[in-house]
């Protein structure tokens, strides 16, 4: 399920939002303020490209901590909120719930992307 899973979300659109990732956390490594948050980016876009099979461990310190709270309060809510709204549309059938929490999953991880691990 996890392979098939895997290329059914790539297929349906996953591959063009992890390309988005991509293409902000790039813009974001153009400065050196934006180091960090562009690396997050490159976590989301790792995730969003193949999500079925895999996990999201969180943790991390202080550090950690600001960085999602100043992450939330500037650009992870709105992540974070089309993802849950995706996951909400794809809950609605039988046949989209697996890619509903899914998109929950990401949501978590683009909510909170400082000190997440993905396995």
């Amino acid at each position: 399920m996890r392979f098939l899973g895997n290329i059914l979300w790539i297929v349906f659109g996953g591959l063009i939002i992890a390309l988005g990732w991509l293409v902000v956390g790039g813009v974001l490594c153009l400065t050196i303020v934006g180091i960090p948050l562009g690396l997050q980016c490159f976590k989301a876009a790792e995730l969003t490209l193949a999500p079925f099979g895999r996990e999201v461990v969180y943790g991390g310190g202080v550090g950690s901590a600001l960085g999602n709270f100043l992450w939330a309060i500037t650009f992870g809510w709105m992540f974070a909120l089309s993802y849950v709204l995706a996951g909400i549309f794809n809950c609605v059938t039988i046949i989209g719930i697996p890619f509903g929490m899914q998109a929950f999953k990401l949501a978590k991880l683009a909510w909170a992307p400082f000190g997440a691990e993905i396995l």
